[in-house]
């Protein structure tokens, strides 16, 4: 089902919709360690969480905003050295056909949904809790991403253990 006129999807997003799109970061990430291993290779195996962000998540928390792509940030807990996770990648995958149908505007190329895919790492160790630490990232404001992000929804898509979970608003 498609809003008129807007072009975004009022299907519901479910656990295996999330699931998709942990598939796509995942593999998407996997390619572009393996191209730059000096570069953002040295986040490989620091994933603390990936979350379903913006639009698609507050629809996910809503039912009625719609969706006309997903975004799905990935968080790295960061490097002994501090180097940041390159905050300027973004990737671009296409979701496939699915019943979300295809965004009119997206290029020709692209049978599903656009996925972007962004990732930032915060100033966490290993063993932190991934909600404590995004919640963290998006109360202190600190940057131009964060308070973007904060201004809409955030949903675990992995850990699996916690996909689907609400994690911003903290209220929701």
């Amino acid at each position: 089902m498609t809003e008129r006129g807007q072009g975004r999807s009022l299907e519901r997003i479910e656990e295996g919709d999330l699931a998709r799109l942990a598939e796509l970061a995942s593999l998407a990430e996997r390619g572009l360690f393996e191209r730059n291993p000096a570069g953002a290779g040295r986040y490989e195996g620091r994933l603390l969480c990936r979350a379903l962000c913006q639009g698609a998540a507050l629809h996910f928390v809503d039912g009625t905003s719609g969706v006309k792509d997903f975004d799905v940030w990935s968080f790295y807990t960061v490097r002994e050295d501090g180097l940041p996770f390159p905050y300027r990648w973004r990737g671009t995958e296409d979701y496939g056909p699915s019943k979300f149908g295809r965004y009119p505007e997206d290029p020709e190329s692209f049978i599903g949904r656009r996925v972007d895919l962004l990732g930032r790492s915060l100033p966490v160790g290993p063993s932190a809790d991934p909600v404590a630490a995004v919640r963290e990232y998006l109360t202190a404001a600190g940057s131009v991403t964060a308070r973007f992000l904060a201004s809409k929804a955030v949903v675990l898509v992995e850990p699996v253990e916690r996909r689907g979970q609400v994690i911003w608003p903290v209220d929701a």
